[in-house]
């Protein structure tokens, strides 16, 4: 008898990615930030009761956007590690879409330049040729 030859499949990952693409997906950093303003937080804070929701929509953790049964339930969220990583995220300022497009390349100065205006650059600050500076260092030699 011998090894029993295991076929050469896909490991699983087609119910990986199944899985994310079903995945419920929750509010990014941006989104939360924005309901983090007093205005938002006000009407957040004091919602009216909703049957659809878990513990009727009154137990609510702003900074996760999470639903939570009960207030116990709540009060153990607010000391669990995920609250506290999402409130060390949150203390980064939101990616702005000025910082996207800088980050493509766009809004940024990159035109190609030419020999006169490196020269004249060079000249203002005070660089001398490099050929000016080769032969001065071989004199001092």
């Amino acid at each position: 008898m011998g090894r029993v030859r295991h076929k050469r499949t896909h490991h699983a990952r087609r119910d990986v990615h199944r899985a994310s693409r079903t995945r419920a997906r929750v509010k990014d950093l941006d989104q939360i930030q924005d309901d983090l303003r007093p205005e938002n937080r006000a009407k957040l804070e004091t919602q009216p009761l909703d049957e659809d929701k878990p513990g009727l929509g009154q137990h609510y953790c702003l900074e996760c956007s999470r639903y939570c049964e009960t207030e116990v339930a709540l009060k153990a969220h607010l000391k669990s590690k995920v609250h506290k990583r999402r409130l060390r995220e949150l203390k980064q300022p939101a990616y702005t879409v000025e910082e996207s497009q800088q980050a493509a390349g766009l809004g940024v100065d990159k035109r190609q330049r030419g020999v006169e205006e490196v020269v004249r650059r060079m000249e203002e600050t005070g660089v001398k040729d490099a050929e000016q500076m080769a032969i001065s260092a071989q004199s001092t030699m």
